[in-house]
């Protein structure tokens, strides 16, 4: 017995993600899903070798900057794959930095020869940006250095990649890719009790093989479990957060409106009583200009008035 109700482990978790695409007999799955998420870009990616964090950047400070999993491919190309549960304060920024480790890496003792290889930087949200809410069908985000005039890429060696896996909705019926259905594997995992028909590739077998929980050793497990706890912590910290903003802006929007509410009753009165002024001063015949300038109220107004009495 687990002691979880889970069948499967959960990718967004720090133990599932490296389970999963972090571990020499895994590799092939993270071999497939880079294939497939940078199919347009690299081709066939034909082998990886993960390289270790500790040896990224060049002074002991920088070796605090952690990356999930760090590879490269036959060419050298450098692909950091980072997983993010919640939403955090300049994430996109973290990315770049991220991304200046590959970089200085290249430089050859004593001389540089700068010719730089391919440094990717690959982000699977569990969230949202809130600058991306107002277009719920676009879920992937490829950015690269470009011309603002032309649009066109300026510089092809640099690329971020965001999934915003909340938008990613489709049913397994819908799957039209291999890469779809990769991120449907991402997003519903911990959900399936087995392996759908939709999904009988062989990485897709491997997969489910390696993310069952009663498969898991008892060290697995315990780590397992210790990283189930920080996710749940991260998330129930994230709904209080979300349930206080909505408290708040529910009061805040109650108090607005009874702001707006009595701005709104003492302009209808303040109308009405200028109306009430035009007709007395229509009915002494006062011209209209001067009714104008005593009332406030357009030529249009006054002379609906005068054609009403």
């Amino acid at each position: 017995m687990t002691g979880f109700e889970e069948k499967y482990i959960n990718p967004f978790t720090d133990f599932g993600f490296k389970k999963l695409f972090g571990e020499e007999p895994n590799k092939g799955l993270l071999l497939d899903f880079l294939n497939e998420l940078l199919k347009e870009k690299e081709g066939n990616i034909k082998s990886i070798r993960y390289l270790k964090n500790e040896h990224v950047g060049r002074h002991e400070s920088d070796r605090r900057a952690i990356f999930d999993i760090y590879c490269e491919n036959e060419k050298g190309e450098k692909f950091i794959v980072e997983i993010q549960k919640t939403k955090q304060n300049f994430f996109k920024d973290r990315t770049v930095y991220y991304s200046t480790f590959p970089i200085q890496e290249q430089a050859k003792k004593l001389t540089w020869d700068f010719n730089l290889k391919g440094v990717y930087t690959i982000a699977i949200l569990d969230f949202i940006f809130d600058e991306n809410k107002h277009n719920p069908d676009k879920y992937r985000y490829d950015v690269m250095l470009t011309d603002i005039e032309t649009k066109k890429v300026f510089y092809d060696k640099l690329t971020f990649i965001y999934l915003e896996m909340p938008k990613f909705n489709k049913t397994l019926d819908e799957l039209e890719s291999q890469f779809e259905k990769w991120l449907y594997v991402l997003r519903n995992l911990p959900n399936l009790q087995k392996r759908p028909d939709k999904l009988q590739e062989k990485v897709f077998a491997h997969l489910f093989e390696v993310a069952e929980v009663a498969k898991l050793s008892r060290k697995e497990l315990m780590f397992y479990e210790d990283s189930m706890k920080v996710y749940r912590d991260l998330e129930n910290s994230f709904e209080t957060k979300y349930m206080e903003g909505k408290l708040d802006g529910k009061a805040e929007g109650i108090e607005q409106g009874i702001e707006q509410g009595i701005e709104q009753g003492i302009e209808q009165g303040k109308k009405a009583q200028s109306i009430q002024t035009a007709k007395a001063l229509l009915k002494s015949h006062v011209s209209i200009d001067i009714i104008i300038s005593s009332t406030g109220l357009t030529e249009e107004e006054i002379k609906k008035i005068q054609e009403e009495q």
